[in-house]
């Protein structure tokens, strides 16, 4: 018997009101995440990419001048807006912008070298979403699944502890994400890796690449309102106060109020064949 597929209803609310946020203060791919994808794919601006949440474009606007042309897509409108006002920024005028879930992809959309993803993956359904890929890429194509490596509620750090003890004080101690901070995150299960090993897809492996990341008080609040377990409208009037809180708490780590970090991007390569 055929287990029918059900695609996931896309929560509006996941990243509300954060496109302008995410943008500006989400961690950024280093260049030379985007250099080991040049050498390992051999990008020569031929081709064609496909880039699914894709957000404010993260990925697609820095890869376009890898390729002739660039497909991104995300079911936000909001996130949508903003990509097409980064990429036009940045004279990115090779990319067409489709406002819908990964899980629809089809032939449609014609061939493509490589697809990315960021840290969307988790997002989405997982096992289809190989499927289509897997029709949509061509015989020497892959998939490059890329993460900056910064989740703050595992970080050893003690600022970034600091930071997430104020999370946990002002929205209790689950890690909230969508429906207005209503909804809980779960734990991705199983891994990535395993979905992918279960899938058409030859091979994968992963790379890596060690970055330092530089923040202030304003900046890495910024960051936590980029973050669907902690978007601004969480906090409704009191986002003030919660602020306050976030400055007081790394202020009492770090006086200068200056903080710095490694970080360890990955990019897990799937390929075709």
């Amino acid at each position: 018997m055929t287990q029918l597929k059900t695609l996931p209803i896309y929560d509006p609310t996941l990243f509300e009101g954060a496109a302008e946020v995410y943008a500006q203060y989400r961690t950024k791919y280093p260049p030379a995440v985007f250099d080991k994808l040049t050498e390992i794919f051999n990008l020569n601006g031929q081709g064609r990419l496909l880039d699914l949440g894709t957000g404010p474009g993260l990925i697609a606007i820095p890869l376009s001048t890898k390729f002739q042309e660039v497909v991104a897509i995300d079911p936000d409108p909001e996130m949508l807006k903003e990509a097409q006002r980064q990429a036009a920024t940045a004279g990115a005028n090779n990319i067409t912008w489709l406002e819908q879930g990964a899980e629809l992809i089809n032939p449609s959309l014609g061939v493509f070298k490589l697809a990315t993803i960021g840290r969307a993956f988790h997002w989405m359904e997982r096992q289809l979403v190989l499927e289509r890929l897997y029709e949509l890429l061509g015989d020497d194509g892959a998939i490059a699944l890329l993460n900056t490596g910064d989740d703050p509620w595992k970080s050893p750090l003690p600022w970034k502890q600091a930071a997430i003890g104020v999370v946990k004080k002002w929205l209790g101690e689950e890690r909230r994400t969508g429906q207005r901070g209503q909804g809980i995150r779960k734990p991705v299960d199983p891994p990535h890796e395993v979905v992918i090993a279960n899938s058409k897809f030859a091979r994968q492996e992963v790379y890596e690449v060690t970055f330092e990341k530089s923040w202030t008080v304003s900046s890495y609040l910024g960051y936590l309102y980029t973050t669907a377990f902690s978007l601004k409208i969480f906090y409704g009037d009191k986002a003030e106060e919660f602020e306050a809180d976030i400055k007081d708490a790394l202020l009492a780590v770090e006086p200068s109020g200056h903080f710095t970090e490694e970080l360890k991007a990955t990019i897990q390569v799937v390929w075709k064949h």
